[in-house]
């Protein structure tokens, strides 16, 4: 490559789709994307054309997601650290956390579940939106328990804590006004888990073998002994499957079960009441 590149010349020699090259750039020069539109003719330091070409080859020719390589994603407004022993947040997720927070008031003083946190991103979202709310985040991976705690501490979100649980196994008694999670759901056949950024993502936060029902079989069956009486469920699902999970609802004696769109018109969340 050239010692010297303007960022016009660095993002068409990347090899990548412009969204991807366009955020491996603005991560390697701590700029946004506008900079680089408004000085597109800008040279850039030769360190930094280095860092960036490393990078676009990894995302290039092994298909390493931008947000592993970046080290940070964006979810409903809030920048989030990720590495590969958590979920990269999806925006068909910030669904879920829409639906969630529908539920609860601007000054609501809830106390609200998060099965699966992860990265801690459902859980952040909502303690963020909803600062009188208390949020507990369960995981059973310690590695993503240590990322979802270093996130709220980064950001500065105090109302929420995280703990390990396999689902609801560790909670004891505790209720709560709303529980929402993102289990994983693929089938463990399903073709798409060897494809793009599904490859290299942790598998047991994708598919929980079988039909990919399983997980979300047991977090809707354990719900009434963990909501408190009014109190609701909201669960992310695949696009196939709301028929399915709206039956486990029902089957699981919820009343008002609805289910919404994400931005692609797919039915992606369910939710229901206990009485």
């Amino acid at each position: 490559m050239a010692d010297a590149l303007t960022v016009r010349q660095a993002l068409a020699q990347s090899g990548l789709a412009p969204v991807d090259a366009n955020a491996l750039l603005a991560f390697v020069t701590t700029r946004n994307r506008a900079w680089l539109v408004a000085h597109a003719l800008d040279s850039l330091p030769q360190k930094q054309i280095e860092q960036f070409f490393s990078l676009a080859r990894r995302r290039r020719d092994h298909g390493e997601p931008v947000a592993y390589l970046t080290g940070r994603r964006e979810f409903h407004g809030l920048e989030l650290t990720v590495t590969p022993d958590v979920l990269i947040p999806r925006p068909e997720t910030e669904t879920l956390v829409d639906a969630t927070l529908a539920q609860l008031a601007a000054d609501a003083n809830a106390r609200v579940l998060d099965l699966g946190t992860g990265s801690g991103a459902i859980a952040l979202a909502i303690a963020h939106a909803r600062p009188g709310a208390d949020v507990l985040g369960a995981d059973v991976a310690d590695a993503a328990l240590d990322i979802a705690r270093g996130n709220a501490s980064r950001l500065g979100i105090a109302n929420v804590k995280f703990t390990r649980s396999n689902w609801y196994d560790a909670l004891g008694n505790a209720r709560f006004d709303v529980v929402v999670a993102n289990p994983p759901y693929i089938a463990e056949n399903d073709t798409h888990l060897a494809e793009g950024d599904l490859r290299h993502e942790p598998r047991r936060a994708l598919t929980p073998g079988g039909d990919g029902l399983g997980a979300l079989r047991t977090i809707v069956a354990g719900a009434r002994s963990h909501v408190v009486p009014g109190g609701v469920l909201a669960v992310e699902h695949g696009f196939d499957q709301a028929d399915a999970v709206q039956a486990l609802f029902a089957d699981a004696g919820a009343v008002d079960v609805r289910r919404h769109r994400d931005l692609a018109g797919h039915w992606r969340v369910a939710e229901g009441r206990w009485t």
